[in-house]
C-alpha cells in the first residue's frame, strides 16, 4: 500500500508543482486521506521535487547551458560583464539567496509547525486572493530582458514565502512578477528558473539526511519518514514524467489566459480544508 500511495503522491506532485496551487499544499492535503492519515513528509516533498525541477532543467535546457557558460565567460573577461545571459546568472544567484537564508533559519519549524494544514488553507485562500489581484492590476508590459537586480530581489524574497506550503513557488514569485509589470509568461519563466538551485539544493540536502542519518523513531529526536528511500524515489519519478507534460502545457497556457481559475480553485480548495478541520473529519 505504502508503495501505491507514493505513486499516487509523485502524480500530484507532477501534476501540481508548476501550477500556482501549491503542490506542498497538495502533498499535505492528499496525505491526511490515505489510510493513516500521515503527513507524507517534509522531507518526502522535497526529494520528489527534484523529479519536476528535472523536467525544468529539460524544458530550458538551451537557455540554462547558455546562462550558464556565459555566465563563467563574463566571469573571466571573455565576454562583457554586460551580457543578458551573464547577468541572468547573478540574478538567479541573488534571487536564490532568501529561499537558502531563511530556509536554514526555519528548517525546524519547516518540518513541523508550518505543516499544520490550519496554516496551509489559510495560505492556500489568502495567497490565492493575493494572486488574483496581482493578475488584474499588473502592467504585464515587462519582458524578462528589463529585470534588474532589485527586481530580482524581489523574486526571490516572494520565493522564500514557498517554504510555507500553500502559498506556492510559482504563484508567490509569478504574483510578485505581476505586482512589478511582468507579463505572465516573463514571470513563470524567471520563477521557474530561479526555483532550480533551490529545490534542488533542498531536495539533495534531505537525500543526503535520508541516507546519512536515517530516523527510526520519534525517540530519536527526529520525524520517521514514512515512506522508504525505494518508494519516494519511484515517487520521484512518476513526478518528472508527469512534470515533463505539464511544464509544457502551462508555459502555453499562461501566454493567452489569465489566472482566475488558478485563484478559484485555490479558495475552494482551502475553504473546504478549513470546513473539514472544524468539523473535524480530518485533522490538522
Amino acid at each position: 500500500m505504502h508503495f501505491l500511495e507514493a505513486i499516487f503522491l509523485g502524480l500530484v506532485q507532477g501534476l501540481t508543482e508548476f501550477l500556482p496551487v501549491s503542490s506542498s499544499a497538495h502533498l499535505r492535503i492528499v496525505g491526511a486521506f490515505l489510510p493513516g492519515a500521515e503527513d507524507p513528509g517534509a522531507a518526502f516533498t522535497a526529494i520528489t521535487q527534484i523529479g519536476t525541477e528535472a523536467a525544468v532543467v529539460i524544458f530550458f535546457w538551451r537557455d540554462i547551458v547558455r546562462i550558464i557558460s556565459h555566465w563563467f565567460r563574463a566571469l573571466f573577461g571573455r565576454i562583457p560583464r554586460g551580457d543578458p545571459d551573464a547577468r541572468m546568472g547573478w540574478l538567479i544567484i541573488v534571487g536564490s539567496i532568501p529561499i537558502v537564508v531563511l530556509g536554514l533559519l526555519f528548517q525546524d519549524q519547516i518540518e513541523t509547525v508550518f505543516r499544520s494544514l490550519w496554516l496551509v488553507a489559510g495560505m492556500l485562500i489568502f495567497f490565492g486572493v493575493v494572486l488574483g489581484i496581482a493578475d488584474a492590476v499588473g502592467a504585464q508590459r515587462r519582458r524578462l530582458s528589463e529585470l534588474n537586480v532589485g527586481q530580482g530581489a524581489v523574486f526571490g524574497v516572494a520565493q522564500a514565502f514557498a517554504l510555507l506550503p500553500g502559498v506556492s513557488r510559482s504563484g508567490g514569485t509569478i504574483t510578485a512578477g505581476l505586482f512589478m509589470g511582468f507579463q505572465r509568461a516573463a514571470a513563470a519563466e524567471y520563477a521557474f528558473l530561479l526555483a532550480i538551485p533551490a529545490v534542488l539544493g533542498s531536495g539533495f540536502y534531505e537525500l543526503y539526511k535520508s541516507v546519512a542519518h536515517p530516523c527510526a523513531s520519534a525517540a530519536d529526536g527526529c520525524t520517521p519518514e514514512i515512506f522508504n528511500l525505494g518508494e519516494t524515489a519511484a515517487a520521484t519519478i512518476v513526478a518528472f514524467l508527469v512534470a515533463l507534460v505539464v511544464i509544457k502545457y502551462f508555459m502555453a497556457w499562461i501566454s493567452k489566459h489569465s489566472f482566475l481559475p488558478f485563484v478559484i480553485y485555490r479558495v475552494a480548495l482551502g475553504s473546504l480544508v478549513l470546513v473539514l478541520l472544524a468539523t473535524g473529519a480530518i485533522s490538522a
